[in-house]
């Protein structure tokens, strides 16, 4: 039951403050079937409130701070820029925003279908957060690594400072990612917690929302709410479903936070430690400079080649790119540590 996670008069507020959001959205919204879809969620989370209504007492309803400026927002900026916060005020429907052709988001025709795409692409989003992380390190600290050489320093600083800084950078990514996908876990939890609530208080009422979603997305109504009532009557992954249908989120995606934060601390290192290469083989003097920069850009380019395979861009194009954002950014270093000279011999 609703209340095993909300007293009646919260989940009434809740269900009050969705229905003024949703007429908030939907003023907004230029596309008409997805304003209808909003103004009939809104038109359903009343008919909810109603339902809690009758076991509590309520006051007069009032949007919260947090509400109103989530709407001024999508005013300004639109909902797919505001999805997140969307999703952790209990907005439902997001998924209309999904393209609905075979080339996009491919609507589902039957339960097996469903989630199906989600399911395809998570190998391949580890993939490119990995490329992604040791690009990162790459740049990060060859960039500091040139910038203490513009300095003036030795070797044996040079050395220091790379590794302090690759463990200061690989730390950091894995902090962050720790609590981001940790705070994705907690939203997640809370949100399929509520939605189990509901899914125990008024089922007709959820399948009748799903069906609202997938009618948006173009199926027909008919289709829509055989497929809507056939994945609520299973609990399970009635859940699943709406996880993905209503609050736009991906269970696959829900990594442990502690891997998270070791993969992004191993993607990371691995990077930073190529431009560590000339120093911990113990060049020095004028050779030293040119080995970082050439290591440096030769896996800047790699890297750009590899990244062509998650924008579509010619390889040699996306290694050239790369090559030279990061051949700017090691300059920028260069120039900002010979302003700080401090010619350590």
């Amino acid at each position: 039951m609703a209340s095993s996670t909300h007293s009646p008069a919260e989940s009434w507020y809740q269900e009050r403050e969705s229905a003024w959001l949703y007429r908030a959205v939907a003023e907004h919204e230029t596309d008409p079937t997805r304003r209808r879809l909003f103004l009939s969620l809104a038109q359903a989370a009343e008919t909810q409130a109603g339902i809690w209504a009758q076991q509590t007492t309520v006051d007069e309803f009032r949007p919260r701070v947090r509400a109103r400026l989530t709407a001024m927002l999508v005013r300004w900026f639109g909902v797919r820029a505001l999805h997140t916060a969307l999703v952790a005020l209990k907005l439902r429907g997001l998924s209309a925003y999904q393209p609905a052709s075979p080339t996009g988001h491919a609507m589902p025709t039957s339960i097996g279908d469903v989630g199906r795409r989600h399911r395809a692409l998570s190998s391949g989003n580890n993939l490119r957060a990995a490329v992604f992380g040791i690009n990162d390190g790459l740049i990060s600290n060859a960039s500091l690594i040139v910038g203490v050489a513009g300095a003036g320093v030795g070797s044996s600083v040079m050395l220091a400072s790379g590794v302090a800084g690759l463990l200061a950078g690989a730390l950091s990514m894995a902090a962050g990612e720790f609590v981001s996908v940790r705070s994705q876990r907690e939203m997640y939890q809370h949100q399929i917690g509520l939605e189990r609530a509901e899914l125990a208080e008024y089922p007709n009422e959820e399948a009748e929302e799903l069906a609202l979603i997938y009618q948006a997305r173009g199926l027909g109504q008919q289709q829509a709410r055989a497929l809507a009532q056939a994945l609520i009557a299973n609990p399970e992954q009635a859940l699943n479903t709406l996880a993905r249908e209503e609050l736009g989120l991906n269970p696959d995606d829900l990594a442990s936070p502690w891997g998270a934060a070791l993969f992004s601390f191993c993607a990371f290192t691995v990077g930073a430690a190529l431009p560590l290469i000339p120093l911990l083989l113990g060049l020095a003097g004028e050779m030293l400079l040119p080995a970082v920069l050439a290591i440096m850009l030769v896996g800047l380019f790699a890297v750009g080649a590899l990244m062509s395979l998650f924008s579509g861009r010619n390889a040699l194009f996306s290694g050239a790119r790369m090559l030279a954002i990061g051949a700017a950014a090691a300059a920028c270093t260069w120039l900002a540590g010979r302003l700080f000279d401090v010619g350590v011999a």
